[in-house]
């Protein structure tokens, strides 16, 4: 598999593990907005985004200061 193609399906692969991992979970985040986590997705610009339930917008993942058990 050429390089390019092996680092794409390994992004790829990332993305299916974080929305595993988030999806239907509920989230505080660092700037106090909390709610379930309905998608993960992958912005070119910042990484891995975070929507949430009753909220309008896209946060980083980064912002996460909490996640259910």
């Amino acid at each position: 598999m050429p390089a390019v193609n092996l680092r794409a399906s390994l992004i790829l692969h990332a993305l299916e593990e974080a929305e595993a991992e988030l999806i239907g979970k509920a989230v505080v985040l660092t700037d106090g907005k909390a709610g379930t986590v309905v998608a993960v997705s992958l912005d070119e610009l910042h990484g891995l985004r975070i929507s949430i339930a009753g909220h309008d917008g896209k946060w980083p993942v980064s912002t996460i200061k909490f996640v259910q058990n």
